[in-house]
């Protein structure tokens, strides 16, 4: 029997809407093209989430200066006017300005700010005036700027305090903390901060970042490496990451076996470390490959037989777990959160002994049943950080705040 009309329309209107996607806006002092850790995790959070089937938007700074808007791999990017810092060339500052007609405009479910800087800031007071829900992530240590600021050796322990003083302030007004490791948690514990950290870790695509079954020398030939033992770094060579240990280390490493050192990365300690690889005779041992593009990493990695993380500020160290990811054994600094890497896949060294660095090089090189082995267990302990985790956790803390 037929249904009435008036029935039909009746339930059409009490049908319910169609729920719209999870709205995210993610805040960033730092993001791609910009080349640090920070940079690569927003990125991969942003777009990790947008794959997931949410509308992400991210603000950040210009890298060009004026301020735009475009859908970049499947995110929003809104970007705020800036100019250039004349004591740094090669970085920029946002400039100041209020958030709240973004945040008008989108109408996030959530803000998810990624530092407390210029950007994170603004953004934070500009949700906490339209009443939008803050998660806030630390990727923050006063080690990473003090060589940016040129801040003297004597006053980067007083500058530190003050950093963190000012950090507290901001991150106290976020909904949720998190930060990438346990370690990095009580970190900020350590300096006062009296709210509750959750550790979530930034992940990676074991899709991508995998153990390699082609010969090591088709990859060095990619790279234009001799086919050779390689010791692999994957970051900024800046002053915070001591790759000066690591290149002072390897006359050590060659009075034992044929090696050589390959440093992935850009950074203003170039010129330093190029000059001391002359001055004690391995210049023609230390590669630089400059800037490698994110879908080229994985070879890089499969070029290697041994990682090198001698960095002293690490809150994760995402490249480390990418080699761990392809199965490369793991030489890192005993460091901050860097320990929390290395159990049973490689050697923790004191920083600043280039003695222990070289000898657990040359332990790892020389033993090609050592290598299978400890390469296999950072495989192991990689998985334990997939992205589809972290981001799942992410979504789950976002609906949490946003009730």
């Amino acid at each position: 029997m037929a249904m009435p009309l008036h029935s039909v329309t009746a339930r059409a209107d009490l049908a319910p809407a169609p729920e719209r996607p999870r709205r995210v806006l993610i805040s960033t002092d730092t993001y791609p093209p910009d080349v640090n850790g920070a940079a690569y995790f927003t990125h991969r959070l942003a777009t990790g989430l947008a794959a997931r089937g949410n509308e992400v938007h991210v603000v950040c700074q210009s890298q060009l200066g004026p301020a735009s808007a475009d859908v970049v791999d499947g995110v929003i990017v809104h970007r705020l006017r800036s100019a250039p810092i004349p004591v740094h060339p090669t970085m920029r500052f946002t400039v100041p300005t209020r958030l709240d007609r973004l945040i008008a405009d989108v109408k996030p479910d959530v803000l998810h700010t990624q530092g407390h800087f210029v950007v994170g800031r603004a953004a934070i007071a500009a949700a906490r005036r339209a009443g939008v829900p803050v998660v806030a992530t630390n990727h923050f240590m006063p080690d990473n700027l003090f060589q940016f600021c040129h801040i003297p050796d004597r006053l980067r322990a007083k500058a530190g305090r003050l950093a963190w003083r000012d950090f507290n302030r901001i991150f106290n007004r976020a909904d949720h903390i998190t930060t990438p490791t346990p370690l990095a948690a009580k970190l900020l514990s350590e300096q006062g901060f009296a709210r509750d950290v959750e550790p979530v870790s930034c992940g990676i695509d074991l899709g991508r970042f995998h153990p390699h079954a082609e010969p090591k020398a088709w990859a060095r030939k990619l790279f234009d490496l001799p086919d050779r033992h390689t010791i692999l770094f994957v970051g900024r060579l800046d002053e915070e990451k001591r790759l000066d240990e690591l290149v002072r280390a390897l006359p050590l490493v060659l009075n034992e076996t044929d090696a050589q050192v390959a440093l992935v990365g850009k950074g203003n300690q170039r010129a330093e470390l190029e000059k001391l690889a002359k001055r004690i005779g391995v210049a023609e041992r230390v590669f630089f490959l400059g800037f490698v593009p994110d879908e080229s990493m994985p070879q890089a990695y499969a070029a290697a037989d041994v990682f090198a993380m001698p960095g002293i500020a690490e809150l994760q160290s995402i490249a480390t777990l990418e080699a761990m990811a392809t199965g490369l054994p793991v030489v890192a600094a005993d460091a901050m959160a860097l320990p929390h890497l290395v159990d049973g896949n490689g050697y923790l060294f004191q920083p600043g002994d280039v003695v222990a660095l070289a000898r657990h090089l040359s332990g790892i090189l020389a033993d090609e049943d050592l290598r299978a082995r400890l390469g296999k267990t950072s495989r192991e302990l990689a998985l334990t950080h997939d992205d589809q985790s972290s981001l799942a956790r992410f979504e789950k803390i976002y609906d949490e705040v946003a009730r």
